[in-house]
């Protein structure tokens, strides 16, 4: 069974990962953990801990139990007590971090218990803070600071050197392909590629390095980003080795959705500009699908041309 390395964070890697699970794939997904805005935020305050709500997503994605558990950990306290704003997950991961003695256990406990199809790492077992430098000399504190700015990034970085989980470098030295999933370009993706060990790991891996493409730009983050724009970002993070097959949409998006993103949420289509990537193999196809007025990935088809790609690498055969 081939076995894969998924970085990201947020909604992007959740999702990417609903479709990975169909597939007879050996799934290790990388969580950036240094969101800190909600309930995440208050529980690492408390208990000094890193951030659990992108774990919860990821986890919850990978569950092969009852849709009514995935539901339980994503449940949102809505009281006038202390409890308001808070998920079950992110209560329940940070309970069993402190019974176990270490998150790692915590999650992996729980792993069991939901029958998780791969297994759920922590960038860092650390409590780090991610630092923005906004292109106007602004610097930024904290992830929730940094997506909330309405400022443009020109760079992020940890406030301190964190030391990358050693079950993270392990699993990316045992890889068949790296895939860095859609997801918030400088909040979640380029968090797991900061630091020394995670990228000489990376250049030393066997694996070749597979991006995800988003399908709309995020006002602050990659507005009027192409295509292109997204790798060059993410390859100005990565060592020798570069991104070498990029995944991205070629379907179109209804005129009123784009209308109405670009109207309420400063996201436009980011654009295929295919003359521009040459140097990469490109796998494209349709994968747009519009769920309750909002963009979504068709996780199925984009998981199946990931797994293709697998198979046909295998075979060397030309996807």
């Amino acid at each position: 069974m081939k076995k894969i390395i998924v970085l990201g964070g947020g909604t992007g890697l959740s999702t990417l990962l609903r479709g990975l699970k169909l597939f007879p794939i050996d799934i290790n997904a990388v969580v950036s953990v240094c969101d800190d805005g909600k309930s995440t935020g208050r529980l690492r305050e408390e208990f000094n801990t890193f951030a659990v709500g992108d774990m919860r997503r990821v986890i919850a994605a990978l569950s092969e139990t009852e849709p009514l558990f995935e539901e339980l950990l994503n449940y949102r306290f809505t009281t006038t007590s202390d409890l308001n704003g808070h998920t079950v997950g992110n209560l329940l991961l940070t309970a069993l971090a402190n019974i176990t003695g270490n998150m790692q256990e915590g999650i992996e406990t729980i792993g069991k218990v939901l029958k998780l199809k791969g297994k759920v790492l922590p960038f860092t077992l650390e409590n780090p803070i991610l630092i923005g430098k906004m292109t106007d000399g602004t610097i930024v504190k904290g992830e929730h600071n940094i997506t909330e700015s309405n400022k443009t990034i020109d760079d992020v970085y940890y406030e301190k050197e964190v030391k990358v989980n050693p079950s993270v470098i392990k699993a990316i030295k045992s890889a068949d392909l790296i895939i860095l999933s859609m997801g918030s370009l400088y909040t979640s993706i380029v968090p797991n590629l900061l630091g020394k060990e995670i990228i000489d790991a990376i250049d030393k891996s066997k694996a070749k390095i597979m991006y995800v493409c988003n399908m709309v730009t995020q006002p602050g983050e990659t507005d009027d980003y192409k295509v292109s724009d997204h790798i060059k970002a993410l390859n100005k993070y990565l060592g020798k080795k570069k991104i070498e097959i990029v995944v991205a949409n070629s379907g179109n998006i209804p005129k009123r959705i784009l209308n109405k993103y670009a109207t309420e949420e400063q996201k436009d289509k980011v654009v295929l500009d295919k003359n521009n990537l040459k140097d990469v193999k490109l796998i494209t196809n349709n994968y747009v699908t519009i769920e309750n007025g909002v963009i979504r990935h068709r996780v199925d088809k984009l998981a199946l041309d990931i797994y293709g790609y697998i198979l046909n690498q295998d075979d060397k055969k030309v996807f």
